[in-house]
């Protein structure tokens, strides 16, 4: 068995969603002066590779503390849907999955590789991912899918500021994770994940710790 990593590094300067702050990683103590090091840490709860409770969307949604730990992993449909700039991701594209690979069954987690990763220090990273158009939503969400993921910034395509493939979901009680990283060393169309969100209580999302195991 091995790991790999899906998960980008917390860093001061990297992309945040607008609007968001910056990542502050503040030294608390330190070894020469007190015997041991700590820091405190500032961020948003959807900083870099996160999940999305319902409760982001959906106000009686679940929260990140009452997600099912049988929902952090498993294994999903990994689809590669490279498309353009600002492309939706359509049902077509997920059919498109399944006429080869067989129908997606109910419950199964689906992660999206887009190939936007490579966009990560780009001015349009956040302006122009792609992202699922409402009727794949609603696909995703007719098929009771427990997980949606994406190594782009969000399941939404960038700059849609009304959020619907977010509310479909979260009122379908699905989490999203979303920023994902190294889907491209993924040679396969499925993927075994494990994704640890920090047991934040009450929250609408956490930072991820993600792995496949390859």
């Amino acid at each position: 068995m091995r790991l790999l990593d899906l998960t980008l590094e917390i860093t001061p300067d990297m992309p945040v969603f607008p609007g968001s702050p910056q990542p502050a990683i503040m030294p608390e103590t330190v070894v020469a002066y007190y015997g041991y090091s700590t820091e405190t840490l500032f961020l948003s709860s959807h900083t870099g590779t996160h999940m999305d409770a319902p409760f982001h969307f959906v106000e009686d949604g679940l929260r990140i503390h009452q997600i099912s730990t049988e929902r952090l992993s498993g294994k999903a449909a990994l689809i590669d849907v490279k498309t353009a700039a600002g492309a939706s991701i359509d049902t077509a594209d997920i059919q498109r999955y399944e006429t080869a690979w067989g129908v997606i069954p109910d419950n199964t987690p689906v992660i999206f590789h887009t190939g936007w990763q490579s966009h990560l220090n780009r001015d349009d990273y956040f302006t122009h991912n792609p992202g699922l158009s409402s009727d794949a939503a609603k696909y995703l969400a007719s098929k009771k899918v427990s997980l949606v993921g994406t190594d782009a910034p969000s399941i939404d395509t960038g700059g849609d500021d009304t959020f619907p493939a977010h509310r479909i979901l979260a009122q379908a009680g699905t989490v999203n994770v979303e920023a994902l990283a190294n889907l491209d060393q993924i040679k396969a169309h499925t993927l075994d994940f494990i994704i640890l969100p920090m047991n934040i209580h009450g929250a609408t999302g956490a930072p991820v710790r993600a792995m496949a195991i390859l």
